[in-house]
């Protein structure tokens, strides 16, 4: 899927993005997320950021519906220069091999943070887009 390059370029500065999961029954879940794309997949660490539990709803809820839709946005006070893109998907958990390593250089490029966290040893969402959707000031 070929993006204009606006955005592509919107999509790869943007430092958060929004992912929308949802469980077998349809109850849906909104969290943000630190991502990298890599111009084909989005990929997504579970960090070693504080979190009540390692059973985390956004993998249960991908395990038992894999579609997905990620929001990269940004607001502004200025009307005229908001703007978004839309992504649909469908999302895949990896726990190693070549696409979870190749996250994991491109997360630790991305975010200083985790160059010190052990993303290599957690689990990854990957999320194959099948659908862009942009709208404002790219």
């Amino acid at each position: 899927m070929r993006l204009n390059r606006n955005v592509a370029a919107f999509i790869r500065t943007a430092r958060v993005a929004h992912l929308a999961t949802a469980d077998a029954a349809g109850q849906p879940l909104v969290i943000p997320i630190c991502f990298a794309f890599d111009g084909k997949e989005f990929l997504s660490a579970i960090d070693e950021k504080p979190k009540r539990t390692t059973k985390l709803k956004r993998l249960r809820n991908i395990a038992e519906n894999p579609k997905v839709s990620l929001i990269v946005d940004h607001y502004d006070e200025n009307w005229q220069r908001l703007a978004y893109v839309l992504i649909r998907g469908t999302a895949k958990i990896l726990l190693r091999g070549k696409r979870h390593q190749r996250g994991v250089e491109l997360l630790r490029r991305k975010y200083f943070q985790y160059r010190r966290m052990a993303i290599d040893e957690r689990p990854m969402i990957v999320i194959t887009p099948n659908q862009f959707k942009s709208w404002g000031d790219l």
